[in-house]
């Protein structure tokens, strides 16, 4: 449990812990190359490199296979997006288990029914669990983890649901209480107004996760000058670039006939043998190989 250690040992100090979102081991890669503090496991991105919708469609095996490939590829903590915790609160407690078996460092959960939907989607059906129901979920997590270090973080989702800024804040309250190490606010909205209302009016005992996908206006600097928040999630935006990329390259082939146009535009093959480890693999061979 190095990895959920070092995660605490960094929130405890005070620093932003900055973390972006992947879905298999050549994001992690990625995400640790480029400097940040941590990866996190993102269930949107799971859910859509099986081009299914994320909305409880796969399960909770699938999304730790996937943990365990992210975690194993990185030197860096992982916080697994874990949706509602995959059921009630006997699910929970058996994925604080086997996440936590797995070496990661954190999951995350979030106070709708189950099944959910992304909280992004526009009309998607955000339907919340009462607060009592989601506070014991929260509790059962927190009571079967192993070790002190391992982190549990709780997703507040009365603002996507329209259901206001007090009653966000009640449940953050109440999740806090029943021990979440951390609060992530969550927000669709455009501007990040209610979003820092949030954080200023906070008076909890848990720090404040923030994910800025639909306010990308807020900037580092003014999520320092909060003092409140310590973990900022970059959830999907690694995910949307490739998706990008890779169809606007695919498209020049189709049109071109040929990749020449294209080959300085991508990766090079010795870049891909870099992220495989492929050095350290025939170094290995010579020793172990006749």
């Amino acid at each position: 449990m190095e990895k959920a250690e070092h995660l605490r040992k960094i929130l405890g100090e005070g620093k932003i812990v900055r973390i972006v979102g992947a879905h298999d081991g050549m994001g992690a890669k990625l995400v640790e190359q480029a400097g940040f503090d941590g990866v996190w496991a993102s269930g949107c991105e799971i859910a859509t490199s099986y081009a299914l919708p994320d909305a409880s469609i796969l399960s909770m095996p699938d999304f730790l296979h996937r943990a365990k490939i992210i975690n194993d590829a990185t030197n860096l903590p992982v916080i697994a997006d874990c949706d509602t915790g995959y059921g009630n609160a006997m699910n929970a407690m058996h994925m604080a288990r086997e996440y936590e078996s797995a070496g990661i460092a954190g999951v995350c959960i979030e106070d709708k029914k189950f099944p959910k939907t992304n909280s992004l989607l526009e009309g998607g059906r955000q339907e919340l669990a009462s607060i009592e129901e989601f506070a014991l979920k929260v509790r059962a997590c927190k009571d079967v983890q192993r070790t002190g270090d391992f982190m549990v973080f709780a997703r507040v989702e009365a603002l996507i649901a329209g259901w206001g800024m007090e009653e966000a804040s009640k449940r953050a309250h109440a999740y806090a209480d029943a021990g979440a190490d951390g609060i992530f606010i969550h927000s669709k909205a455009k501007t990040p107004g209610e979003v820092l209302e949030f954080v200023k009016k906070w008076d909890g005992n848990a720090p404040i996760l923030l994910c800025p996908t639909k306010y990308p206006s807020l900037t580092f600097d003014d999520i320092k000058k909060t003092g409140k928040v310590r973990i900022v999630i970059y959830a999907n935006q690694g995910m949307r670039a490739q998706i990008k990329a890779t169809k606007e390259v695919l498209s020049k082939i189709h049109v071109c006939g040929t990749t020449a146009p294209i080959e300085d535009d991508i990766a090079t093959m010795d870049e891909i043998f870099a992220l495989q480890g492929m050095k350290e693999f025939k170094d290995n061979e010579k020793g172990y190989i006749m």
